[in-house]
């Protein structure tokens, strides 16, 4: 087994390797610019390791872990779009850089230029990731859509949130390292195991980026601190916030949720109160701890070594930890 610098360092090389400067400039600059602002590398990270927890060559999984970086980010230039972002780790967003219409059409390519990575896989192989991914792409569409819709909606529930959060982020968390269980020739059972794992780290991840929205530090977090709240977003946070408070602090979240000022420095740190005196920030700790121990649970249920479960358990417990 690797260390997780070690496969996060043999997947940049890999990625890099097959940046290229393309013509037309302009569709491929901004795919470039994106690929290269860095991130976490959550995703291909887990194809990797789970290839190589399940007995394979985790290098056999680099094609399948660069294609769902690249949907990866494919979603977020077209995400960053629609809620009007400045910010993505800390650097102008690619529509802020070039425009719209470079966006959209950049994004479009990768999204195409993922599928095509899978074409590197034969056999049944092929088939099961291209079925996988496909089936993903549009959950992760249609979390992105519930996500809109709750803009406007004044009756999102709890539950309906928890659903949204699992298409938008957490499926792909789990495709992603069902992939390298699929690589290795895993079990249906392991791969089924795995993905749950995923998926239930990927809720817990979406949670605690909901929170560090909210109470992140702006020099560490990478995006602009607030954005959840600036675009009225109904977070697990805001719910919590609704449930919990007294029906005059309900009144004036309501109504600072119905408006965007253009400074909105105000609106926020009210909001934030808000969601500490409720215990909404409390609440919403606990329950990406609930979700973070779903995961662990999965674990018991791999037919893997107990030092492959105690890896995935450090890493999990990692991303619980993060400021970023």
């Amino acid at each position: 087994m690797q260390r997780i610098e070690d496969y996060r360092k043999e997947f940049i090389a890999y990625l890099e390797a097959h940046t290229k400067l393309e013509e037309p400039i302009n569709l491929y600059e901004p795919i470039n610019y994106i690929l290269a602002l860095g991130g976490k590398r959550l995703r291909p990270i887990l194809t990797l390791m789970t290839a190589d927890i399940f007995g394979s060559d985790y290098k056999k999984a680099l094609d399948a872990a660069l294609a769902v970086e690249v949907f990866h980010n494919f979603s977020l230039v077209h995400d960053d779009i629609m809620d009007d972002a400045p910010l993505r780790r800390g650097k102008a967003t690619v529509h802020e850089k070039w425009d719209i219409n470079t966006g959209i059409l950049s994004g479009d390519a990768m999204l195409i230029n993922a599928y095509q990575l899978f074409e590197n896989y034969e056999g049944e192989v092929f088939r099961s990731l291209a079925k996988l991914f496909s089936k993903t792409a549009i959950e992760v569409c249609e979390g992105q859509q519930y996500d809109v819709d709750f803009e406007t909606r004044d009756d999102v529930t709890i539950p309906e949130y928890l659903k949204m959060i699992e298409y938008k982020t957490a499926v792909l968390v789990g495709a992603a390292m069902k992939m390298g269980a699929i690589i290795a020739n895993a079990s249906l059972e392991g791969q089924n195991s795995i993905y749950e794992f995923g998926r239930n780290l990927g809720i817990a991840f979406q949670l605690q980026d909901d929170y560090l929205d909210a109470f992140g530090d702006p020099k560490t977090f990478g995006k602009q601190v607030g954005g959840d709240i600036i675009e009225n977003k109904k977070t697990f946070l805001y719910l919590k916030a609704i449930e919990h408070s007294a029906p005059e602090q309900v009144k004036e979240l309501e109504h600072l949720f119905s408006i965007q000022p253009a400074d909105a420095t105000e609106k926020i740190e009210t909001v934030k109160s808000i969601f500490i005196d409720s215990g909404a920030a409390e609440r919403t700790q606990e329950e990406i701890s609930i979700y973070t121990e779903k995961a662990f649970v999965v674990l018991t249920k791999l037919e893997i070594s107990e030092e492959k479960k105690l890896l995935l358990k450090k890493f999990g417990e990692s991303l619980m930890q993060r400021k970023v």
